[in-house]
């Protein structure tokens, strides 16, 4: 008489799902590793609809098979480790709570926002309450304001330091006024912590060269998806930050050595800082 074979049997019980037990995510082009029972953990939620479903090939996967989520992947590792063990555990003075809040919204994980709520509405209730003025102020509208500001500053306007690197070049013919012929900047570099870049620039901020950096660790890779220098100086502006110095660097060579063109190249780096 033949054995049972232990391998067939499991195999036989994992043949009502069409998920395999270990998982590839792509989430905003942050790849997850994690196993099927976590992601179906939480009855109800959009991860648990859409692993248990009977057939798989109605999620979009990318175009290495994994399967695709258009959110956030910066803070989606937040919403996996809740759906591990169930506790929320933020880094210390994290800047993106309003936006966590969204994506437990999203993935439907009510849990999580009613953990995400207390400290967002202990900042919105301070000018309910008539009590919270000093009897002894003359304006306690005034008194509200400043409390307002000063759970703002607390919560998203730390101060800190940003640097922004501008490479350019251009090429300088006989004539200098009328030959210069200016070259496309290629990027423009953020340098600093990471969790200030991210405030400051949000989804124009490109992370592709330094991924999966911790909000309290310090980066040099980090590159703006777009190339105009006014446009980074206006985001800082609108964040509170002043520019307190620059330095710029030039070198000189010859295009080509039987004419005179010549190619200027600069690196001019703008410092930021935000009280």
């Amino acid at each position: 008489m033949a054995l049972a074979d232990p391998a067939g049997c499991a195999r036989g019980s994992e043949d009502s799902s069409p998920f395999p037990d270990i998982i590839e995510l792509n989430v905003g082009g942050q790849v997850y590793i994690t196993r099927h029972p976590t992601l179906v953990s939480v009855p109800g939620s959009l991860l648990w609809q859409m692993f248990t479903q009977k057939n798989s090939r109605s999620l979009a996967r990318d175009s290495k098979g994994r399967f695709f989520v258009d959110r956030d992947g910066f803070l989606f590792r937040y919403i996996l480790d809740f759906m591990r063990d169930r506790q929320l555990v933020l880094p210390e003075h994290f800047p993106e709570r309003g936006r966590l809040q969204r994506e437990a919204e999203y993935f439907m994980l009510p849990e999580l926002v009613k953990l995400l709520e207390p400290k967002l509405s202990q900042q919105n209730s301070l000018g309910d309450d008539p009590c919270q003025s000093d009897p002894e102020e003359p304006s306690p509208g005034g008194d509200t304001a400043r409390s307002l500001a000063s759970a703002a500053v607390a919560e998203g306007r730390r101060a800190g330091f940003i640097t922004i690197g501008y490479r350019g070049s251009y090429t300088l013919g006989r004539d200098s006024q009328t030959d210069a012929k200016f070259r496309r900047v290629a990027r423009i570099m953020v340098c600093g912590k990471t969790s200030l870049a991210k405030e400051v620039f949000g989804d124009t901020l490109n992370e592709s060269r330094d991924p999966d950096r911790p909000p309290e660790r310090y980066t040099s890779r980090y590159y703006l998806k777009f190339t105009f220098l006014e446009q980074a100086f206006d985001k800082l502006a609108d964040a509170g930050f002043h520019m307190v110095a620059c330095n710029s660097t030039g070198t000189c060579a010859f295009a080509h050595e039987q004419t005179d063109d010549r190619i200027w190249t600069s690196y001019t780096e703008y410092v930021f800082y935000r009280e």
